[in-house]
């Protein structure tokens, strides 16, 4: 939903540059996940607000800046049953994470490691693995490229040459 990218202040208020379709989406959760890799601790907002291109938090337990400054670079969070159901043919990009990705012509391109904004559009990062010489795509997701999603059976169907 969101990184943590600096402290802000000396009171423990934390700069967070959110992942989320509007600015103030994380508004609706009172409590974040705070973490990374395999290291997640819940924790209760205090206070939030919109400051130019970054959200402002107080966080609960985060009272100074040296407490701030521990928490930089740490992804925020919500639980999964918290977030609305996406409407149809919308996903949630750790939905898309991890999904095998193949062309009409049946080739594998490889597995969604990454999804990220252009302003245009979402990009997909499809990699091949190490195994198959570590080939990296950037896939636009488009109508156009994307012809199906099945995020059950963790497939992509596109309309993309192997040889781009």
């Amino acid at each position: 939903m969101g990184r943590i990218v600096a402290p802000y202040g000396v009171l423990g208020w934390l700069k967070v540059l959110p992942d989320t379709e509007a600015m103030d989406s994380l508004f609706d959760y009172p409590t974040w996940w705070i973490g990374r890799d395999n290291q997640w601790q819940e924790t209760k907002v205090e206070d939030l607000k919109i400051h130019n291109d970054v959200l402002v938090v107080k966080l609960a337990g985060v009272n100074d800046r040296d407490a701030a400054f521990a928490c930089k670079s740490k992804q925020v969070a919500v639980p999964r049953d918290a977030l609305p159901e996406p409407n149809e043919n919308e996903y949630y990009w750790s939905d898309l994470i991890g999904l095998e990705v193949k062309n009409q012509q049946a080739v594998n391109l490889g597995l969604v490691t990454d999804v990220f904004e252009t302003g245009a559009n979402d990009v997909l990062v499809v990699n091949t693995g190490k195994e198959n010489g570590n080939i990296e795509r950037l896939i636009p997701f488009i109508d156009q490229v994307v012809l199906a999603v099945d995020v059950k059976a963790k497939t992509m169907l596109v309309d993309w040459d192997a040889d781009f």
